[in-house]
């Protein structure tokens, strides 16, 4: 039994993390902390899980913590750098879910993170939680950095068309959406339902903190440079994240030539549905799974690909892709904890 602990699992990505452990049949959750909620229930804050967690929130307690074998920040930005290498020195795995491990150059996420990074030497040591591109990797990690929402549902829809040198990477256009979750738990004007509902607006127009991330993975896929526009918009639901990617080709592509394409880049991925020709897929058909669904549409009047990428923001984008990533690094089945089925309504 693995025994787990979180760090931090009072925002929306928390209480995700705390749903898809509490029935995972190989885990044990042994500590949840909050140093504003110490001692309460958790269930308390999070009524769902009522009968499935009976832990109250404690304040971090190292020597608590040092006894997990994994330990999952579902933390803000700037939390895991801080203390990440003392739970690792005392043999602990950790998962951090923000973004503090994400980008391999310092100095980038020190410029779109404004603040120096207290941990530079985990940096090299932490390994990008895309079990789609890094799967071996993730077995042997004593950390990993989840990749972000947006990150993920980007670079899962490109990585077939870069890796094999099919479009010109230097004009890469994603027109993302997300739910209103994706801004988290926090009292914020923007994410209030008078100011988010029945209304749609695009943000971070200028340089998003996402968009290193997503560079950085364009770019190993690509063996080189990538040119990425990337508008994320906030849409009036509460979670999904639906991305329509753009790309144009270097030489003559069909319909049927990029479908056999994907299917066969992602025929072994339990987590990416490929659609039939022709599908445009909805978030709604990934709602509270750890799915990526994927359509890709050759429109041959502007010669342009467009890929059609959707997850769910809060698993897939966040603590469902965590799990998956504990899964591959004590040695168990992929899909353990993470088998739901979509809720359409």
């Amino acid at each position: 039994m693995i025994k787990a602990g979180i760090i931090g699992a009072t925002g929306y990505t928390g209480v995700e993390l705390l749903r898809l452990l509490a029935l995972h049949d190989d885990v044990s959750i042994e500590v949840v902390t909050s140093r504003e909620l110490e001692g309460t229930a958790v269930a308390t804050l999070f009524p769902n899980l009522r009968g499935y967690v009976d832990l109250a929130f404690t304040a971090p307690d190292d020597d608590a913590l040092a006894a997990c074998d994994v330990v999952f920040y579902a933390t803000p930005h700037t939390v895991a750098m801080k203390t990440a290498a003392k739970l690792m020195a005392r043999g602990v795995r950790v998962i951090d879910l923000s973004a503090d491990f994400r980008l391999k150059d310092q100095a980038e996420w020190e410029q779109w993170y404004k603040e120096p990074h207290e941990s530079p030497e985990l940096i090299a040591k932490a390994v990008y939680g895309l079990p789609e591109v890094n799967r071996d990797q993730i077995r042997e990690a004593q950390l990993i950095a989840v990749p972000g929402c947006y990150p993920t549902a980007v670079q899962l829809g490109y990585l077939p068309l870069l890796e094999n040198g099919l479009v010109d990477a230097s004009r890469l256009i994603a027109d993302a959406k997300s739910g209103v979750s994706g801004a988290g738990r926090k009292a914020a004007v923007g994410s209030l339902l008078c100011e988010s509902s029945e209304s749609m607006n695009a943000y971070g127009v200028a340089g998003h903190r996402h968009l290193p991330e997503i560079s950085q993975g364009l770019r190993a896929a690509a063996g080189g440079d990538v040119g990425l526009t990337f508008i994320p918009h906030l849409t009036p639901m509460i979670r999904g994240i639906h991305a329509t990617l753009y790309a144009a080709p270097v030489g003559k592509v069909s319909a049927e030539q990029l479908q056999a394409l994907y299917e066969d880049r992602y025929q072994s991925e339990r987590f990416v549905d490929v659609m039939p020709m022709g599908s445009q897929p909805a978030t709604r058909n990934v709602k509270g799974t750890n799915r990526c669904q994927l359509a890709v549409h050759y429109l041959e009047h502007s010669n342009n690909i467009v890929v059609l990428s959707v997850i769910d923001n809060l698993v897939k984008g966040a603590s469902g892709q965590a799990v998956q990533n504990m899964n591959i690094m004590f040695g168990l089945n992929e899909s353990a904890g993470l088998k739901t089925i979509s809720l359409l309504l």
